[in-house]
């Protein structure tokens, strides 16, 4: 009989695998690649003041394979919280060229305790709390979406490669 755990990690081992990220672009999805490997996920976009201040408020849950981006017209210092926030999030904090430069992991629903993102951020991509752990995220991972400038991008939409 498969167990949750089980169905969960052959969902993660389907979605972490380099032949997913070479399809096209699209505003609706993510790919994030470290290690080799990538791992694609189904996103809202924040990009203005009003949208980024909403975020993932007063949702009770969200889908495994998806998120949040919150896209900023220029890097700069950025600090999120957990206000009304109702689940754990992992929050990784990119810079102009969509390498990720902080992850903050499985941050505390409701609190409002800063967390600070850095200085020069100008993506943060929030999912859920534990998948950078199930997927062996760390600083430096590269995040690909059309908001990422090709022209400033470390991982283009214009190149299939993984």
């Amino acid at each position: 009989m498969r167990t949750a755990a089980g169905i969960a990690l052959i969902a993660a081992t389907l979605a972490w695998s380099p032949l997913q990220a070479q399809e096209a672009c699209a505003p609706d999805r993510l790919d994030v690649r470290a290690n080799g490997a990538s791992a694609r996920f189904a996103v809202e976009v924040a990009d203005d003041a009003e949208e980024r201040a909403q975020g993932l408020m007063n949702r009770p849950e969200m889908p495994r394979f998806a998120g949040m981006l919150f896209v900023y017209e220029a890097p700069g210092p950025v600090a999120f919280w957990m206000k009304n926030t109702m689940i754990p999030l992992d929050m990784l904090f990119a810079d102009e060229t969509g390498t990720v430069r902080r992850i903050h992991r499985n941050a505390e629903p409701y609190s409002t305790d800063s967390i600070p993102g850095g200085d020069d951020i100008r993506f943060v991509l929030e999912i859920n709390g534990g998948m950078s752990d199930l997927l062996g995220l760390t600083e430096g991972a590269q995040l690909r979406h059309p908001a990422i400038p090709d022209e400033t991008a470390a991982w283009p939409c214009g190149d299939g490669a993984s």
